[in-house]
């Protein structure tokens, strides 16, 4: 709230509905008003309504007349009769004024003057004599016109009196003082009104209050009330000028700081010219410039560079900007834009790196050794996109530093899981504060080399919310064809990531965008076999562990069937991290032996394994699963491995329903009413009674209840639980089977069918029955898989049922 008090006596507003500027007041309207008394005011006059202000006794106003009535009145009464009376509207909006739609309480004024302007309004200059009830209407077309009574103020001099009237003159002229553009004249008319109710209405008519509170002063007859409320608005009005005053001499303040600190500093600059020594803010730009002519930028970057540096010399180190502009030269001056590493082209040594540090794993040996012959003979092709699929522990993450060893580069491991904002990846532009460039761009000034081995770890658990979707952030920088102008949101400038070699990881491609997919070639890693584990336990878990543990070879031994026993009944995973951790366990309690001197050292056998781990943590069910009718024995895979599925059935009578329990998924449910329907509709092939079928219910439960499971998978195994259930006649305990079925008995192809294989063998199966369309990815599995394994393939269900059920 602001005093305007640049002028006694404001222009205002009449009743214009034109919006046109009100004139300025006329010159000399600045004296107060003379006494009522000196003019007779009739019972009855003429009423003006007005808008948007309040006339009080003793103003000089010039008012606008807009409307076509009061333009009317106005020829009608002058120069017969001067008196009129001004009464505010209750409604501004109102363009006809009614009786009803104007206080009762106005203003009898005298016209002393009338101009009318070029646009064809009509200005006249009225000077309020005194307050006036209106009682009533006389006449209201084609103007108004009423009987009115004067309400002269009442007043009784007191101390009372006397002593608000100081107040008020002394908060008036503390106003006047803190309120910028006051003329002079504005004082002298505050010090020379001496009647209070004049000081009051005089006040009231500058104050910068709305509508409804002037009219409420102008309501008040009792003038110490008046004073009394013209005294509270003036506190507040005062409060906040003194603490405007107060924030401006601060501002103030520290303005004329910061000119004394920068001619100081110009100062010393020009001494220091004269000694020829330089100060800090020389030195820093300086250091900056030889840091930009060292890094060896592209054209576009360098021009970008010099021209930040050149705003940078000019911003003083006082301004925000200069922490900003510092900040972002930094970063363009760490950016390895020309530095980078010599690839190791040599196959045969990249070859020995590779089987040193990864057992198994040919296809994607195979792959890298592939990359490394083509960048010998083509330097300057584009580098492929490679993405590790598999379950956790298989050593994706291993392998990546493996290919950075072999080639010679720098190794990068930025992990995505959880990243849900796309700043994340390609930074917060400069406008924000703490704004950084994003993570790809820190890793690599990080490593200091433009083409590193960038591992891009966990790509499948990239998360996207309101603040953007990282993964369409990743569709430019695994595109060759684009990634060569990468551009980060700080940076700004182009980027080149074409010499990158990137690698993503993940555990299953579900839930990669298709168009991501695209960019990657994705090579699987499906998991190990036992043999594979074995192999993996001797060469480098044991080792590893027992170098973490201090203890050496002689101290510490393992026997083969120690780890086939650990691989076998203390672990179930597609990797190694788990019998990582059974391995580390064992050497935990032979250090603490040896530690203590009770043993020297020690071979880890089957028999000692108890003392060390505990009883053995999964066992064979089989046998005691399937030895009644109704269970079958189905596969299942994640993306942390396979494993088997039970599929209980059980009867009894109803009404023919179908009742499902087990945390089924939608998929799974819709699979197990195709499996019952298949039955039903094929009764009598498989000598099941039909009518007594129709009067039976049947129920499906898939037992670890606690573990959501879904997918089409389990419908070959549901058929067989139901038919072993309605024929009376168990499923041969060693057979598990796995594939989708169809309402024409027809066995569709699933997948992980590596997984699922590995997973019957090590619960103690001995044939495994698959879809006929699956003997391709048979093909693909290494002799060791499929060794001691019948595997059947079957493409409908009858073959099913004849090698589970033996009929």
């Amino acid at each position: 709230m602001g005093v305007d008090m640049h002028n006694p006596w404001s222009g205002m507003r009449l009743d214009g509905a034109d919006g046109a500027d009100d004139p300025p007041p006329a010159a000399g309207d600045d004296a107060p008003a003379a006494e009522p008394a000196a003019v007779r005011i009739p019972e009855v006059v003429p009423v003006i309504p007005i808008r948007n202000t309040v006339v009080f006794p003793g103003t000089v106003i010039p008012l606008t007349i807009g409307r076509e009535r009061s333009r009317r009145l106005l020829e009608d009464v002058l120069p017969k009769q001067k008196i009129v009376l001004l009464v505010a509207q209750r409604r501004p909006d109102v363009e006809e004024p009614r009786p009803e739609d104007l206080h009762q309480y106005g203003t009898a004024a005298v016209l002393l003057r009338a101009v009318r302007n070029d646009e064809g309004h009509q200005t006249v200059v009225v000077h309020g004599l005194i307050r006036a009830r209106l009682d009533q209407y006389v006449q209201s077309e084609p103007y108004m016109i009423a009987r009115i009574t004067p309400l002269p103020d009442r007043v009784k001099p007191s101390t009372t009196i006397d002593a608000l009237m100081l107040s008020v003159r002394q908060e008036a002229a503390r106003v006047i003082e803190l309120s910028p553009n006051v003329p002079d004249e504005a004082r002298f008319v505050l010090d020379n009104i001496d009647a209070p109710g004049a000081l009051a209405d005089f006040l009231a008519s500058n104050l910068p209050l709305d509508t409804r509170q002037k009219q409420g002063l102008l309501e008040t007859l009792n003038v110490a009330d008046r004073l009394r409320k013209i005294s509270q608005e003036l506190g507040q009005q005062l409060q906040v000028l003194e603490l405007s005053s107060k924030i401006q001499e601060q501002v103030r303040s520290s303005i004329d700081r910061s000119q004394r600190e920068y001619f100081l500093h110009e100062q010393l600059k020009a001494i220091q010219e004269e000694l020829g020594q330089t100060d800090e803010r020389t030195e820093e730009i300086n250091e900056l410039s030889e840091k930009i002519a060292k890094a060896d930028m592209p054209p576009p970057v360098r021009k970008t560079a010099e021209r930040e540096l050149e705003r940078f010399r000019r911003i003083p180190q006082a301004s925000p900007e200069h922490h900003i502009v510092r900040t972002y030269l930094d970063w363009l001056t760490e950016v390895p834009w020309s530095v980078q590493t010599a690839d190791t082209l040599d196959i045969a040594a990249a070859q020995r790196i590779l089987e040193a540090d990864h057992y198994g794993l040919e296809r994607v040996k195979k792959r890298i050794l592939e990359y490394l012959a083509v960048r010998k003979l083509a330097p300057h092709s584009r580098g492929p996109i490679l993405c590790f699929v598999g379950p956790p522990g298989v050593g994706k993450t291993s392998l990546g530093q493996s290919i950075a060893r072999a080639l010679g580069r720098k190794f990068i491991r930025m992990s995505l899981g959880g990243i849900r904002d796309e700043a994340e990846l390609r930074g917060h532009r400069r406008t924000y504060i703490g704004a950084m460039p994003g993570r790809i761009v820190q890793e690599i000034a990080k490593a200091g080399s433009i083409n590193p081995v960038f591992m891009l770890d966990e790509v499948d658990k990239v998360g996207q919310d309101f603040r953007g979707d990282p993964s369409s952030a990743l569709l430019e920088v695994l595109d060759p064809a684009q990634n060569n102008s990468f551009q980060d949101h700080y940076l700004n400038v182009p980027l080149d990531l074409s010499r990158v070699l990137f690698i993503a990881t993940a555990n299953y491609m579900g839930t990669v965008p298709p168009a991501l997919q695209d960019r990657m070639e994705t090579i699987e890693l499906p998991g190990y076999t036992p043999g594979e584990k074995l192999m993996i336990a001797r060469r480098y878990l044991v080792p590893r562990q027992r170098q973490e543990n201090g203890l050496k070879a002689s101290q510490l031994t393992f026997t083969d069937a120690a780890l086939d026993a650990i691989i076998d009944r203390y672990t179930r995973e597609a990797g190694v991290r788990e019998l990582e951790r059974q391995v580390g366990a064992v050497c935990r309690a032979v250090a603490a032996k040896v530690a203590r001197g009770s043993a020297r050292k020690r071979t880890v056998d089957v028999r000692g394994l108890g003392k060390f781990l505990g009883p053995a943590q999964y066992e064979s069910e089989i046998a005691q699963r399937t030895s009644v009718p109704g269970v079958a024995t189905g596969l299942f895979y994640t993306p942390a491995g396979g494993g088997v599925l039970f599929i209980e059935a059980t009867r009894f009578a109803g009404h023919g329903r179908l009742t499902l329990t087990g945390q089924i998924g939608e998929v799974m449910r819709e699979s197990a009413h195709a499996a019952f329907s298949l039955v039903r509709s094929r009764a009598e092939q498989l000598g099941i009674d039909e009518k007594q079928l129709g009067r039976t219910d049947v129920h499906v439960h898939v037992p670890a209840g606690a573990v959501p499971k879904d997918g089409p998978s389990a419908g070959t195994a549901i058929v067989t639980a139901l038919v072993s259930l309605l024929r009376g006649r168990a499923v041969r305990p060693e057979v598990a089977m796995t594939g989708e079925i169809t309402l024409r008995g027809l066995v569709l192809p699933v997948g992980g069918i590596k997984q699922k294989i590995l997973a019957a063998r090590q619960a103690g199966i001995t044939t495994v029955i698959l879809p006929a369309r699956n003997r391709k990815d048979v093909t693909q599995l290494p002799p060791e898989v499929k060794k001691g394994l019948e595997l059947v393939f079957a493409s409908q269900i009858g073959q099913v049922l004849k090698t589970a059920l033996g009929q």
